[in-house]
């Protein structure tokens, strides 16, 4: 498939992911804040709350003819859910070598580490684990497309 063909799946998808993380932050940003939640309760919910609004944002956006109804609509959000988990433990996997493997423990490096790189390539598995698993097309059953 080329990039043009995949050009509004794309956009669609990282609209979504924008609004997603902006709800994650906000979310969280409030609970840790106002609502005084303990960090580890706050991200939890606000990361529920961004793959809800990611969920969301793809279902009715760049998927909505691949959604799910029904009963079909909770295991495709459970798959994603999944999809977005395995997403942030990049993210973390990328900070913790950086972090501690390496040892390049400046505030820098652990940004450059963690929303730098584990970002990108969270973001990328993200995608394809979304279209792959989760949105998947018409007759097409779960299964990875490698090309």
């Amino acid at each position: 498939m080329s990039l043009r063909a995949l050009a509004p799946e794309l956009l669609g998808f990282g609209l979504a992911g924008a609004l997603a993380y902006a709800t994650d932050l906000a979310l969280f940003l409030w609970l840790r804040g106002p609502a005084g939640l303990d960090p580890l309760t706050a991200k939890a919910l606000s990361f529920l709350a961004g793959c809800t609004v990611a969920y969301l944002g793809n279902a009715f956006g760049p998927y909505r003819r691949r959604a799910a109804a029904g009963a079909g609509r909770c295991r495709q959000y459970a798959v994603f859910f999944a999809v977005n988990t395995a997403g942030a433990l990049v993210q973390l996997g990328c900070l913790g070598v950086s972090h501690y493997a390496l040892g390049l423990t400046s505030a820098r490096a652990d940004v450059v580490s963690g929303a730098g790189i584990g970002m990108a390539l969270a973001t990328w598995l993200r995608f394809w684990g979304t279209r792959t698993f989760v949105f998947t097309p018409p007759g097409r059953h779960a299964q990875p497309d490698w090309g």
